[in-house]
């Protein structure tokens, strides 16, 4: 059996107080539906991170997965880039 295909984001580390667990932040650029002008919208994702080696100003890629805690559905997949 085939299993759907799952999203999969891109997004900027803004908290790693908790333990095995992070806080993503993913923006996006969404039209004003009145006056047109892009604006940026930030959504924040909490995920599983099990190595526990990303920290905050790290760019992550986030996969969904099944619940993980009452607001935890997402893991790491791979830390993209370091902070400076």
């Amino acid at each position: 059996m085939e299993r759907n295909l799952r999203k999969e984001r891109i997004g900027v580390v803004v908290s790693d107080k908790m333990d095995k667990t992070i806080v993503v932040a993913v923006e996006r650029k969404v039209k004003h539906p009145k006056y047109g002008k892009f604006v940026k919208k930030t959504s924040k994702f909490f995920a599983h991170d099990e190595k526990q080696d990303s920290h905050p100003g790290d760019t992550v890629r986030i996969m969904e997965t099944r619940p993980l805690s009452k607001n935890k559905c997402w893991r790491v997949v791979e830390i993209l880039e370091r902070a400076k």
